[in-house]
């Protein structure tokens, strides 16, 4: 009889500790989200963050948390605060936050973070980076199919080589079309402040209007909203980015160039759900449908049948390597 006490209580032991570490695996996994400068609500980057996660809670009903740093030290704060809290993948979006996730992950070996568009060499760390050089090639070549003048025009946010490297594929893009066409480049500043300035988004947009350029190609986050606006009032075409920004003013906005952030996010939370979360580099381009040109209702009629031929040959050829888009972060150089 004691024996069958001893085996009855060794087995509620068990059923107990099973319990308490199913329960312990389950809160492990709290989602969260540190944004970039510029807010959620950018329409651009952060907001393809945004619906990635909003995404992730309605098909898993798993909430999560975030948070919208004002300035630049409030992104270390946030994600030890959330680190600190058990919080678990956090997502840390944009390159600024490179230096503070170095910090903090070393802080907390067990938290499962994620960065999007920089890389932290570190063993709890999933380092997601795109080839936004690809995706800004095809918006290139349409730009100089769709413009009249054989002037376009590129206006970047923070002057940074991640920037650089969108301009340069875009200008890639545009001579591949047309040899002869000019490009306007203007970066709207050196700070995050940046990322949030439609009012000189605008201004750079109009001063390269008032030069010829007739199609404005944006990577600039909550600024872009200021230049596809300065487009469309001059009856001219924007290029968004990052997001699908094509019904921000339909018919004037040729297309955009959209970099899967969604996709980042939501595979990053549920890998972590499913305990199938990888640290390390992933690299993510046309070939793995990490970035792409948006054609849908609000853009259709400004996209010929030949443009888009010119456009999904240029995507295959990229995808082969007959085509090779020039990185300028290779080398901080632009061939063109």
């Amino acid at each position: 009889m004691p024996m069958t006490v001893t085996k009855f209580g060794l087995a509620l032991a068990g059923l107990a500790f099973s319990a308490t570490a199913a329960f312990a695996q389950q809160a492990a996994f709290k989602p969260a989200v540190v944004y970039d400068l510029g807010g959620k609500f950018d329409k651009s980057f952060n907001e393809g963050v945004h619906t990635g996660a909003e995404k992730f809670k309605k098909d898993t009903g798993t909430d999560y948390r975030d948070f919208e740093p004002q300035n630049d030290a409030q992104r270390e704060q946030a994600l030890r605060r959330f680190a600190r809290d058990g919080f678990s993948p956090i997502v840390a979006v944009g390159f600024s936050q490179e230096s503070a996730l170095k910090k903090v992950a070393e802080e907390f070996p067990n938290t499962k973070f994620a960065i999007i568009d920089a890389v932290v060499e570190k063993p709890n760390v999933q380092s997601i980076v795109f080839k936004e050089h690809e995706g800004s090639f095809l918006v290139g070549l349409l730009a100089a199919k769709a413009s009249k003048s054989g002037k376009v025009g590129f206006v970047g946010g923070m002057d940074i080589p991640l920037i650089r490297k969108f301009a340069c594929g875009y200008v890639q893009g545009v001579k591949y079309a047309n040899k002869d066409a000019e490009v306007f480049q203007n970066m709207t500043g050196t700070t995050g402040a940046a990322w949030n300035d439609p009012v000189k988004g605008g201004e750079l947009a109009k001063g390269q209007i008032s030069r010829g350029a007739d199609v404005i190609y944006h990577a600039a986050g909550g600024t872009g909203v200021g230049v596809l606006r300065a487009a469309a009032d001059a009856g001219k075409l924007g290029i968004g980015v990052d997001s699908n920004q094509n019904a921000l003013h339909p018919g004037k906005v040729l297309t955009s160039m959209v970099k899967r952030v969604d996709v980042a996010t939501y595979n990053a939370f549920d890998q972590a759900k499913k305990g199938t979360f990888k640290a390390g580099l992933s690299v993510l381009g046309l070939a793995e449908d990490g970035v792409a040109w948006a054609l849908d209702d609000h853009n259709k009629s400004l996209v010929t049948a030949d443009m888009k031929a010119a456009a999904d040959k240029a995507a295959a050829d990229i995808k082969s390597g007959t085509i090779k888009v020039h990185d300028y972060m290779s080398d901080s150089k632009c061939p063109m």
